[in-house]
């Protein structure tokens, strides 16, 4: 009568254990999760650019996220408003931007793919001491704005994609990263 004693509560102080690690373990939901977008804080001395428009019928550097916005006809739109392909490098997107480096004309390239108030902004950082430099587009959603910069052509560049609020002049988060890239195009 011991033994069966002994081994039901061994039985019930393993399922005890067992559901006190699964309620530990299950990480928090999303009930927790901030409303409001994180802010990024950028480099003090960062200079902010306002992007251009593109020429009409030039082709996007890479397809723009689909969303709400977007359907047949907003690609095709937007296809007709960006530089070839195969001469953005560096290509880089987070929620709501997207971002590229063009090596022939050192030419930043900076899509705002979601209708959210915010702008895409693409940081630009060298390799060699240059100061920060940060391209935005103001132009809405579904547009490509262009920064043409003169970068030295032995030294690298680094892309930073993230959302731009320009009421208040506040960078902010999901943003992401490049690799290095050869300001001459040559890896």
């Amino acid at each position: 009568m011991r033994e069966n004693w002994r081994s039901r509560l061994s039985v019930l102080a393993g399922a005890s254990a067992l559901a006190l690690s699964a309620v530990t373990a299950t990480p928090a939901l999303a009930d927790g999760a901030p409303e409001a977008p994180l802010e990024v804080q950028m480099p003090a001395d960062m200079t902010i650019v306002e992007g251009v428009a593109t020429e009409p019928g030039t082709e996007i550097p890479f397809p723009a996220d689909e969303d709400e916005t977007t359907g047949p006809a907003g690609a095709m739109a937007s296809a007709k408003a960006a530089p070839p392909s195969g001469t953005c490098l560096g290509a880089t997107a987070a929620y709501g931007s997207s971002g590229c480096f063009q090596h022939n004309g050192d030419i930043v390239w900076a899509g705002d793919t979601k209708k959210d108030g915010m702008s895409a902004a693409v940081g630009v950082y060298t390799d060699y001491g240059r100061a920060e430099e940060v391209c935005v587009n103001k132009l809405g959603v579904n547009t490509w704005a262009t920064c043409n910069k003169d970068y030295r052509e032995t030294g690298d560049v680094r892309l930073r994609v993230l959302r731009y609020d320009g009421d208040t002049g506040k960078f902010y988060q999901p943003e992401s990263w490049s690799g290095w890239i050869p300001v001459d195009g040559k890896y």
